[in-house]
């Protein structure tokens, strides 16, 4: 018989039968709003996968089924369920990966919450984004803001909403945040204290329980983080059209969008957003560790926007 228990993450009670030692633990009398369970996927994978087309995803509006080899087949459906089918021998970190990235992001998507790939800080009460490529360096910068006493909302997968006054807004996701060894130990951090990321030696989780934020928060600006060859940092000013294209590119797991019909959604959500938040392109140099310039360029920048306002 399944055995639940019930987390607080991305805003949602959730209630699993495969612990999520990131998220919240909470009292089981709360409401839910997302289960997550074991079920048998096999057949419904062998009807519905077309490996010509799509070997990993089978795509509709409310439906996201998709098989990770050796790992696990996932089923989310109406932004309610996620359903676990493991392979054997799966370790229950590998499935979290997947859960609280992948799955989530479907989870978002279907109810109509837009999940931006990146970090989160809240710095004056309000949320500021910092979105880019994977090795971008988006961890490494919150994790900066954090040293100089801010703190977190999301690290990987944003949730963005709108008011009904069409003000964005940031849910906070868990406390914790993924740093490779290069950064740990730019910040005199010690690897040996914190847990490895699965497959992936040399990146760790880093729990933020005492600096992460419990509340919504608006969000106010998004920096989107890019890599160069050259040694100077510029921040530029990013225009509305190319506001579009940014917030397209750095949806978490863009390729569901089209696929899943919500092109449109996409497109009128941005609309709304657009006009209420300031964005912003930081090249930096790949030459050397950079996180804390940054943050003093992205405060000033904040700060003038503020003077202005």
């Amino acid at each position: 018989m399944n055995h639940f228990l019930t987390y607080r993450g991305f805003g949602f009670n959730i209630a699993s039968v495969i612990p999520l030692r990131e998220l919240l633990v909470i009292d089981n009398g709360e409401n839910i709003d997302i289960t997550i369970e074991m079920a048998d996927l096999s057949q419904m994978w062998e009807d519905l996968s077309d490996p010509d087309y799509d070997p990993y995803f089978v795509i509709y509006e409310n439906f996201l089924l998709f098989h990770m080899p050796n790992t696990a087949i996932f089923l989310i459906e109406e932004g309610k369920r996620i359903y676990v089918s493991p392979m054997n021998d799966v370790d229950e970190d590998t499935l979290r990966l997947y859960l609280l990235g992948t799955c989530m992001g479907g989870i978002l998507m279907q109810r109509r919450i837009l999940p931006l790939h990146g970090s989160a800080i809240a710095i004056d009460g309000k949320a500021y984004a910092v979105v880019g490529d994977s090795g971008a360096g988006k961890s490494t910068l919150a994790s900066a803001f954090l040293k100089r006493g801010y703190q977190l909302i999301s690290d990987d997968v944003i949730p963005v909403t709108l008011s009904k006054g069409q003000t964005p807004y940031v849910t906070p996701a868990y406390p914790q945040q993924k740093l490779w060894q290069e950064s740990l130990t730019e910040f005199g951090m010690e690897s040996g204290k914190y847990r490895p990321i699965v497959d992936r030696e040399t990146k760790f989780a880093i729990p933020v329980v005492h600096q992460f934020v419990d509340e919504i928060l608006p969000l106010a600006g998004i920096f989107e983080l890019t890599k160069t060859s050259n040694d100077e940092i510029q921040l530029l000013p990013i225009q509305k059209l190319q506001r579009f294209q940014l917030l397209f590119y750095n949806t978490y797991r863009n390729f569901y969008i089209e696929r899943a019909g919500l092109m449109k959604w996409h497109f009128d959500f941005s609309a709304k957003m657009v006009n209420h938040i300031e964005f912003y392109q930081i090249q930096r140099p790949t030459s050397r560790f950079t996180a804390n310039t940054l943050t003093e360029m992205i405060l000033d920048t904040i700060q003038k926007e503020a003077n202005v306002i």
